[in-house]
């Protein structure tokens, strides 16, 4: 989530990553038909690091309302029919991210704090902890200094060593909304930093993907200069704990439409991302058991459809 509508993992490491030319073309797949991909506005696919549990969003067609959908591999290797999990059974939430060691998901949601009469006006960054008898516990808001009460915060990513990403206008701003991030220190999260020129720019930049070794970053931009369509995906490596100037993602994965709502998964081997591309022909797997093609009514309408692209087509 965190769309400005229009009109509207393992990684091999430092010093490994050979980031694609910007132009060069690609070719994803469509991606989990009767289940992530329905018709609906589908986004966002948040995976346990095992891969046998998945967190993803789905909106209404006006994207003004959001709900997190959780489901779970079977013993037959099927996938079970989506339920709201226990943090996030009322309000609006959107953009899960699950802790590179399982434990924790991050998302946004619109709930009240306690003594508000009902949902605000913006979204901050919740936290829900898996408990021993391996279910979501409740939610818990990230306190400031990382959540502003008067803004949006977008999209939360979380490293391995606890630093935490995120998209969202504030002070310091280099035009719009611009990537932060919160450093964990002391058992306490930092006051948010600007991602810098290298990363931000005079557009919308809005939901970071971070690496687990924090070694690269993916992100969506709307309008950006050297962007395709409304929003694109990019690409940021560090070096030498610098961030090397962002290039936008092949042709193929960024169209003439938006593609955005991005995630790795764990063990660093595909790209999943949102599209409003159109779309004709075959499916590909079907993900829905019974099958049900109402599940795949409105398919390529417009709203968003899931892709994905094997990382090592990006030289990743």
């Amino acid at each position: 989530m965190g769309l400005f509508i229009l009109s509207c993992g393992a990684h091999s490491g430092p010093g490994t990553v050979s980031v694609p030319k910007p132009h060069a073309a690609c070719t994803p797949e469509l991606y989990g038909a009767g289940l992530f991909t329905t018709g609906a506005w589908d986004f966002f696919m948040a995976f346990s690091p095992d891969q046998q549990r998945i967190l993803f969003g789905r909106a209404d067609d006006a994207f003004e309302r959001y709900t997190l959908l959780e489901t779970r591999r079977t013993r037959e290797g099927h996938w079970s029919a989506p339920q709201r999990p226990r943090f996030a059974t009322d309000w609006s939430n959107a953009d899960p991210h699950v802790s590179p060691d399982g434990r924790t998901v991050y998302f946004i949601s619109n709930r009240p704090q306690p003594g508000e009469p009902g949902p605000r006006a913006s979204y901050d960054i919740w936290t829900a902890s898996l408990g021993v008898d391996g279910e979501w516990g409740d939610a818990q808001r990230l306190p400031a200094p990382v959540n502003d009460p008067s803004r949006d915060e977008w999209s939360p990513a979380i490293a391995a060593n606890g630093n935490l990403y995120f998209g969202g206008e504030r002070e310091g701003t280099l035009g719009g909304s611009d990537l932060w991030v919160s450093r964990w220190v002391d058992g306490a999260y930092q006051p948010p930093e600007n991602l810098g020129a290298a990363i931000n720019s005079t557009v919308h930049e809005l939901e970071p993907w971070i690496a687990p070794d924090e070694s690269y970053l993916i992100f969506s931009a709307l309008r950006r200069q050297e962007g395709l369509g409304g929003y694109d995906l990019f690409i940021s490596r560090k070096v030498d704990g610098a961030w090397e100037p962002a290039k936008r993602l092949c042709e193929g994965i960024n169209t003439r439409a938006s593609e955005y709502n991005h995630s790795v998964s764990p063990d660093g081997t595909w790209l999943y991302f949102s599209s409003t591309r159109a779309f004709t022909g075959a499916v590909g797997e079907r993900f829905d058991v019974p099958r049900d093609d109402r599940n795949l009514q409105g398919l390529g309408n417009g709203t968003g459809d899931m892709y994905r692209i094997p990382l090592i087509e990006l030289g990743l």
